[in-house]
């Protein structure tokens, strides 16, 4: 069997659309959990909380975008919390220290 050297093929698609990921379950959970402090009956309507998963994981696919070069400038392969508090003083957010503490 002879080998044949492979070369990379130019994708002509778009990205294919990604699967959510998480539970509806476990959306509405963490939806109750942070409002429970602002209101104690509030209700809420599966797109809505289905946007807000949206907008979660496209920050989140973002944060770790920006995030990734920060960490091969550092020579790792690893994403590091710090990594991630550059990526976020790069992108002008204010640090909350919600996410990440070191």
């Amino acid at each position: 069997m002879t080998r044949s050297k492979q070369t990379a093929h130019k994708s002509t698609e778009g990205k294919a659309p990604r699967k959510q990921l998480g539970t509806k379950t476990a959306k509405k959970w963490l939806v109750r959990e942070i409002t429970q402090d602002f209101e104690t009956d509030l209700r809420f309507q599966s797109s809505a909380v289905a946007a807000l998963q949206e907008a979660a994981e496209a920050y989140l696919v973002g944060i770790f975008e920006d995030s990734n070069p920060c960490a091969i400038h550092a020579k790792t392969v690893t994403i590091m919390p710090k990594d991630i508090q550059l990526a976020r003083r790069n992108r002008g957010e204010r640090a909350l220290g919600i996410f990440i503490e070191c």
